[in-house]
């Protein structure tokens, strides 16, 4: 029997304890990773992806769940209603469990045997998250009877750019199970950077907020043998890309740090013509709201006023993404707690944010919850040099599948067979009677 830590003593209710959850979800790990290599052969990018739907639905209706469509993009939610649940949906807790679905349009090189060979490639671990998620759905399923509550199985496209979560969201796919759920928890697998065996998070900003950027100088064309009849707009954007990279050393506090990368420069078609605009295109990183509001107001005013002393006119779009990414502080110190009382030894915490970005940041700006990475470098490999997220040859471990599977439903069956704990914890959770 594992050691349970003192904050969980007196809270493992009901007939199973964590211990039970974890050797269940370790126990069906066999069919969950035959699931992944299936869901890996088959990816699906952005928004639409009828066969990742059809194998994921054909998992909900085996255990006869209520299930909900997503209208506007393939998208699903199943609803587990737990047997000794309050009969009123405003006293009894409700947990929401998250999977991404969609792929990258990357050619896979990883040599694997059950490697895609559509162009496309789960690329970002997502296939895996759907593996882990079924793996909790099928153990809760099987603890129904004990369950005081209800979870929502949160599947969704888009992850990777594609604002796929929102779209659920404003569909009112929040609110499957009857009103908006007390808890939301969500896993991301991580193919290099952290060791074998690292099962974390930190507080507050764990991953970066993530926005695209355009700036179009406009200027006046013409010969390139006379560059003083015109105004061109090239110097203009590469003294603007320069002046940007100052003002974020300047004018940014180096512990709420900002990003802002120029991926995309283009102007012109030939060398001897001075082309009417300039366009560059940027990815804006931050770790704060106000830093992620400061950031776009000062390009602007940077932008606009380097391109109005020069003549010109600077158009700028910023097209938002994905907002910070931040956890709860009290739902840390409770999958803390999970993942210690049934992965002793492999918590640790991520001490800095990501860069990256994640649309779980939309779910946790409603729910209080908490995302947490779990390495997917297989044992004895050197996780510093490995190819990480979104590499042609980053590859996850498949002994990782059940451990996403134990952390999603330990922490869902705790919450809804402790009561006590609901209230030690209090996020939107109303007290039971």
């Amino acid at each position: 029997m594992q050691r349970v830590p003192d904050m969980m003593k007196g809270m493992v209710m009901g007939i199973a304890t964590l211990e039970d959850i974890r050797r269940q979800c370790h126990n069906i790990s066999d069919e969950l990773i035959a699931l992944r290599h299936e869901l890996h052969q088959i990816p699906e990018p952005q928004l639409y992806l009828p066969l990742t739907a059809k194998r994921i639905e054909k998992e909900i209706n085996a255990l006869g769940l209520e299930l909900t469509r997503c209208q506007t993009v393939t998208g699903m939610c199943a609803v587990l209603r737990g047997k000794a649940a309050h009969p009123d949906i405003h006293h009894r807790p409700i947990v929401l469990l998250r999977a991404d679905m969609d792929a990258l349009p990357v050619v896979e090189e990883t040599g694997l045997e059950w490697a895609s060979t559509n162009g496309n490639m789960h690329g970002c671990g997502h296939d895996v998250h759907m593996a882990g998620l079924v793996g909790a759905m099928r153990v809760l399923y099987a603890h129904r009877e004990e369950l005081k509550g209800d979870v929502v199985f949160f599947f969704q496209s888009g992850e990777e750019g594609w604002n796929g979560a929102q779209y659920m969201i404003d569909e009112g796919m929040l609110k499957v199970a009857g009103r908006m759920p007390d808890h939301a928890y969500g896993v991301h697998v991580w193919s290099a950077r952290y060791p074998a065996g690292f099962i974390g998070t930190r507080k507050g900003a764990m991953m970066a907020s993530s926005d695209t950027l355009k700036i179009t100088i406009v200027g006046r064309g013409g010969h390139g043998s006379a560059p003083h009849e015109v105004a061109d707009p090239v110097p203009v954007l590469a003294e603007l890309i320069l002046a940007i990279q100052v003002m974020i050393t300047r004018e940014f506090d180096i512990f709420d740090p900002v990003v802002a990368t120029c991926g995309h420069i283009h102007a012109g078609k030939v060398g001897n013509v001075i082309p009417d605009e300039a366009h560059a295109e940027y990815t804006l990183r931050a770790f704060s709201p106000q830093a992620r509001t400061t950031l776009h107001s000062r390009i602007s005013e940077l932008a606009e006023g380097l391109a109005r002393s020069r003549g010109m006119e600077a158009r700028i779009e910023f097209i938002p993404l994905y907002p910070v990414t931040v956890n709860d502080g009290a739902e840390v110190d409770f999958v803390q707690e999970i993942v210690e009382a049934t992965l002793p030894g492999r918590w640790a915490e991520q001490e800095t944010p990501m860069a990256a970005a994640e649309d779980f940041a939309k779910i946790l700006e409603h729910i209080p919850g908490c995302f947490v990475g779990i390495s997917a470098v297989e044992q004895g490999e050197d996780h510093r040099h490995l190819s990480f997220n979104h590499s042609s040859r980053a590859h996850f471990s498949d002994s990782v599948i059940a451990d996403c599977s134990t952390v999603l439903a330990a922490a869902a069956y705790q919450r809804l067979t402790s009561p006590s704990l609901n209230e030690s914890h209090p996020g939107k959770v109303l007290t039971q009677s």
